[in-house]
């Protein structure tokens, strides 16, 4: 998994990371930007148990693969002090992939080729890195209704 204070993975990552363009749903605006709470987004369970909200997604940015729909995530717990393990915080993304993203998929209209599931320990626009930031990104492909860990 990436890590962008250190490392970023695979092509999707850097693509997040390097590409700034249009949201959709919630905007980020600059009074969100290292917020650790985002009030107005209820949490979303994930297998570990952190607390994780949804950011925005992102519809308008091609990937790698074809037509790409992002989902962001603030998991505050992956970073920090004790912060979770990378391979717990995978098994996240694979749930807020398969429970988030996948019922969100337009039913009508071109399909995406790739679902690219974020998670950051502190909002950040998108496209802006931050040398203390921590933010994971899996792309998944979608068959038969599921969500395919596509490995970088």
């Amino acid at each position: 998994m990436g890590r962008v204070a250190g490392q970023v993975r695979g092509i999707a990552g850097l693509i997040a990371i390097s590409l700034g363009v249009g949201l959709l749903a919630r905007p980020v605006s600059a009074q969100d930007r290292g917020a650790i709470v985002l009030p107005d987004v209820p949490p979303i369970a994930v297998p570990s148990g952190q607390e994780v909200r949804w950011i925005d997604s992102i519809t308008d940015t091609g990937g790698p693969e074809g037509l790409t729909l992002r989902f962001r995530f603030l998991a505050p717990q992956i970073g920090g002090p004790d912060p979770i393990a990378p391979d717990v915080a995978l098994e996240d993304m694979a749930a807020l992939c398969e429970s988030f993203a996948l019922p969100r998929l337009p039913a009508l209209g071109p399909k995406p080729a790739q679902v690219v599931i974020s998670l950051s320990d502190r909002v950040l626009p998108f496209g802006e890195a931050d040398d203390e930031a921590v933010q994971y990104f899996e792309a998944y492909s979608v068959t038969d209704g599921a969500c395919i860990w596509e490995m970088f």
